[in-house]
């Protein structure tokens, strides 16, 4: 369980760029401008993954400031494939949960929401 205040139209990008984490919030924030070409005040969530694949920092800005949130597998590697083309790709919220759980969040989906009227 992971607890992020996104707006509800924030957009959550992850970049497919390998990036060294000693960056912070301000090396962050200059990938975000120059690779991603995005805004970091947004209100979006902008995700990077080191080389290895089992650290990920998460970067957003809530009203006055930007949140960094970090997590590191301990065995484990983040299920997605990272490149050097300074891409990135856009997941909704319950794929981050996923993607933070460890998960191939590109493999899995949620059931469809069911509204029905036939009881019997």
């Amino acid at each position: 369980f992971i607890m992020l205040t996104l707006k509800e139209k924030s957009i959550i990008y992850v970049s497919l760029s390998p990036v060294d984490m000693r960056k912070a919030i301000n090396g962050l924030t200059m990938l975000v401008v120059s690779q991603l070409q995005s805004n970091p005040q947004s209100g979006d969530l902008f995700l990077f993954c080191n080389r290895s694949r089992n650290k990920v920092k998460g970067l957003y800005w809530d009203k006055n400031g930007f949140v960094l949130f970090y997590k590191r597998l301990e065995k484990d590697k983040f299920k997605f494939t990272l490149n050097d083309k300074n891409t990135s790709i856009e997941i909704s919220q319950k794929e981050l949960t996923w993607l933070l759980a460890g998960f191939d969040f590109a493999k899995m989906s949620a059931r469809p929401d069911l509204d029905f009227t036939d009881y019997f």
